[in-house]
């Protein structure tokens, strides 16, 4: 069976392991470089554990050309030409060796998404710990052979993408590479709508294809990535920005501060509440078996007096017989005098000394 676990700069990724929290830069620099540094200082002080680079240029991604075809139809980018849309949102290359130092600072794991071979060279030369293949390239099975010969972990989103073209992908990361390899489940509209999420195709992505799965999330808030961690998600990518206020190509999907905050947080408890099959109590109970009903004797018994509906009730705390019993005693007589308040046990019953006592 495939490994579904790998790792990314020391850090363990997989089922066993608390979620691990990619915070997206994309374009949110808005061309900025003390922009971009201050959102990987941000990133770090909510709790994620990497910052996910873009690599491209304009002239690599597409052309410059104004056909029709290569103008956005609809969406946030409505009437964009490709060529100006992706000149704008590029992450200069001469940035990135700042930024990747500016990980090392920080103790912020720094990767990316090549988007052609001369990206992946690139990163090579940087020393990229890990790649990503965005969606829309997830079909481009030789960037995928490339990028898996470095042997680094690769993680495949897989919005656009159908079962025989995930499987493609999959079975050329494996031929051309053994880094590691996760995928990420992903609706590729932005923003994505939570009714659309269909989060039920990450356990199924994780029996079919025995890979790590994550969730690539352009849906707003953080409800969607916590439930994705409770049906198994091991890495959540989110775009983050400093302030949607601010503007930028990706703002109105991209999470604050304080929301990236609270998603760190909320997806590694729900991560932590998973725990185990567990029929047994928990620590946590342990004292509060003192708050279960159990047998009381609620008036005066004198010895050799029956038990009735009048002088014997389930009631709380938890220190007398337990309550399935009541059929029991009822009828039985009480081989000493009870007073009211008194915890019932099989030593006050005539006939019953000997019974287990066991525990309510």
């Amino acid at each position: 069976m495939t490994s579904a676990s790998l790792n990314i700069g020391g850090r363990p990724i997989g089922p066993g392991h608390p979620p691990f929290v990619v915070a997206e830069m994309s374009g949110n620099h808005n061309g900025d470089l003390n922009r971009a540094l201050a959102i990987m200082e941000a990133a770090k002080d909510a709790g994620a554990d990497a910052v996910k680079l873009q690599t491209y240029t304009a002239d690599t991604i597409t052309i410059d050309h104004d056909g029709p075809e290569f103008r956005i139809k609809g969406g946030p980018w409505n009437g964009r030409g490709l060529y100006d849309l992706y000149q704008e949102a590029h992450t200069p290359w001469d940035w990135h060796e700042a930024l990747f130092d500016k990980g090392r600072e920080l103790g912020l794991i720094v990767f990316s998404s090549p988007f052609d071979e001369t990206a992946v060279d690139f990163l090579e030369k940087l020393d990229c710990p890990a790649y990503k293949i965005a969606s829309f390239e997830a079909v481009d099975l030789p960037l995928i052979t490339r990028t898996a010969v470095t042997g680094k972990p690769l993680i495949i989103s897989t919005g656009m993408a159908n079962r025989q073209e995930i499987d493609a992908a999959v079975r050329s990361a494996r031929e051309n590479g053994g880094g590691g390899l996760a995928l990420l489940h992903c609706v590729s509209a932005y923003p994505a709508l939570p009714e659309e999420a269909n989060l039920r195709t990450i356990p199924h992505m994780m029996a079919n294809f025995e890979v790590a799965v994550g969730l690539s999330d352009h849906t707003p808030g953080i409800g969607v990535a916590v439930a994705s961690v409770a049906l198994g998600a091991c890495l959540i990518e989110k775009h983050f920005t400093l302030s949607r206020d601010d503007g930028g190509l990706d703002a109105m999907f991209s999470l604050e501060p304080p929301e990236l905050r609270a998603l760190t947080r909320e997806c590694r408890a729900a991560w932590e509440a998973l725990g185990n099959v567990c029929y047994e109590r928990t620590p946590g109970e342990k004292d509060n078996a003192f708050f279960r009903r159990s047998l009381y004797v609620v008036k005066d018994i004198a010895q050799g007096e029956a038990f009735t509906e009048e002088n014997i009730r389930s009631i709380r705390p938890g220190h007398g017989l337990p309550p399935k019993h009541y059929g029991e005693v009822l009828g039985r007589k009480a081989k000493c005098a009870l007073t009211r308040g008194t915890a019932l046990q099989w030593p006050d019953i005539e006939g019953m000394e000997t019974k287990n006592t066991g525990k309510p």
